[in-house]
Order: structure tokens, then sequence, then C-alpha cells
């Protein structure tokens, strides 16, 4: 979970020194979709029989699952993408660490579940922190309108995973957790490919070599390999570890901003940063319990 965590963390880091090179949001994706899909491809035929037959599987399953991939790894990916034309990676990594609080109160919303003392504290937490980290943003260099534009872009990003979180749990279970990713994964990948190539000539594929490598090193070291080690760290040690665990992703987003991006970090965004991840974390375990509780 510690090496997951910290392969994600490096994901944001990666796109702003592309954006370094001038390449655009549309050009880093779909690069590094491809560079990942003949991983996901083998993922995709090797897990195939973990789950049930291909023959149990229906028609309704598999549009499920591509309408899934579209949000979670497309809509939402390609946003977050977007806002670090606008934003700190550290910013971004602490409005993404959100989306528990997002999941909490769209299950509410749709699903009636009830937000109890612990999750509203959770929520003044979160929300409060991320006031602070703003206020320490906006008055930077490059604060204001594009503050805004960027935080609101990753915002929806982390609204479409926290909705693919919920619809996914529906669905995961008929294909198998590695399986239904891999598909996710590769149905994102056509797509981003295709907006690529509707949007761009041929000719926008002559970038800088660095450029290439950043998106290799994205797909396999932050993209693929994360995603393999988070689905056996959760096996192995459960939700509430990997939720401990899972805090170090902003606190090594944000160092790595200060030591490569040459990022700055005050007083507000540290306590800020605090604030957002006791949130989370609140929100994110779950309390033991040695009998069943009614609600």
């Amino acid at each position: 979970m510690f090496l997951a965590a910290v392969g994600f963390s490096f994901k944001s880091i990666l796109i702003k020194l592309g954006y370094g090179y001038g390449v655009d949001a549309t050009s880093l994706f779909a690069l590094r979709q491809l560079f990942s899909a003949p991983f996901f491809v083998v993922l995709a035929l090797w897990s195939r029989d973990q789950a049930l037959p291909r023959e149990a599987l229906t028609r309704r399953d598999w549009l499920q699952l591509a309408g899934l991939g579209l949000l979670g790894y497309y809509v939402a990916a390609w946003l977050d993408f977007l806002g670090l034309r606008y934003i700190s990676a550290g910013l971004e990594r602490l409005i993404l660490f959100l989306y528990p609080t997002i999941v909490l109160v769209l299950s509410a919303w749709w699903l009636g579940t009830r937000i109890r003392g612990r999750e509203f504290g959770a929520l003044v937490l979160s929300y409060g922190g991320i006031a602070l980290v703003f206020l320490g943003h906006a008055g930077a260099p490059g604060g204001g309108r594009d503050l805004a534009l960027g935080s609101s872009l990753v915002f929806a990003s982390a609204v479409a995973y926290s909705v693919y979180l919920i619809g996914s749990s529906q669905v995961v279970h008929r294909f198998g957790t590695v399986r239904f990713t891999a598909w996710a994964m590769l149905v994102a990948t056509v797509v981003g490919v295709a907006q690529f190539l509707a949007t761009h000539g041929l000719d926008s594929l002559r970038l800088p070599l660095p450029v290439y490598g950043l998106c290799a090193v994205m797909a396999i070291f932050s993209t693929v390999l994360p995603a393999l080690l988070m689905t056996e760290g959760l096996r192995r040690v459960g939700a509430n570890q990997a939720a401990l665990v899972g805090t170090i992703g902003p606190v090594v987003t944000m160092l790595l901003a200060v030591m490569i991006l040459d990022d700055t970090m005050d007083a507000a965004q540290v306590a800020g940063a605090g604030l957002v991840l006791a949130g989370v974390l609140l929100v994110s375990l779950r309390p033991a319990r040695t009998a069943p509780v009614a609600d």
C-alpha cells in the first residue's frame, strides 16, 4: 500500500514536468494510456477466469463496465490532467484526496445513508482544511482565476471518480477486481486516443524525447504497478490499514513538488493539509464493532 501511494503521488509531478515541454493535457493523457495499454491487455486476458465465465456475463454487464470505465478512467483522469495546468501538484492531490467525503455525501443523497456526527465532523475538518490551503495559494503568483479554474476541474474529477466508485461497487464482483480494472482502463484508452486523433494532427506526436520518457514512467510506475500493488495490499491488510497508509500520498506529492518543482508551502497550507488528512481518515476508517449496531 505504501509503494502504491508513492507511485500514484508521482503522477502529478510527472504531468507538471510534461507541461514544461509545452505539451497539452490531451496529448499527455493519450500517451499515458497508450504506454499502459499493453499491460492492461495482458491483465485482462490473464484474469479472465477469475470471476464469472464469459457466457455468464450479459451485454448489460459489459455496457456498465464501459460506462464506468469512461467515467472513472477517462473523464475523471482527463479533468485531473487539465486541472494540473492551473494549480500546484500539492493542491491537486489534496483535492483528489477528498473523494471519500464526496462518496459519503453522494451515498447519503442517492442511497439514503445517514451522515453521523463523526462523519459530519470529518466533512468540517476536510473542507475547512481545503479552505486554509486555498488561502495560502490565493496570495501566490498565479492565484485568482487560475486557482479557481484548476481547483474546479480537479474537484469535478474527484466527483466523477466518486460516482465511478459507487457504481463500480455494484458491478466489479461480476468481473473480478483485476479484470474489471483492466477492461475499464482499456475503454478509457480507446476514448482518449480517439479524442487525440480528433483534435490533433499526427504531427503533434513530434514531441521532445523526454516527454515520451515521462509518459512511459507515468504509465508503468504511476498507473499499472500502483493499481496492482493497491489491489494486493487491500487484499492483505484490509480497508482500515490501507486508508492509514494512503494518507502518505498527498504528503509525498507536496514534498516532491517542493523538491522537484520548486513549489512553496506556508504554515496555512501545512495546517490545511493536516486537517484534510485528518478529516478523510475519519471518513475512511471504520471503527471496530464487537456486536451489530442498529442504525
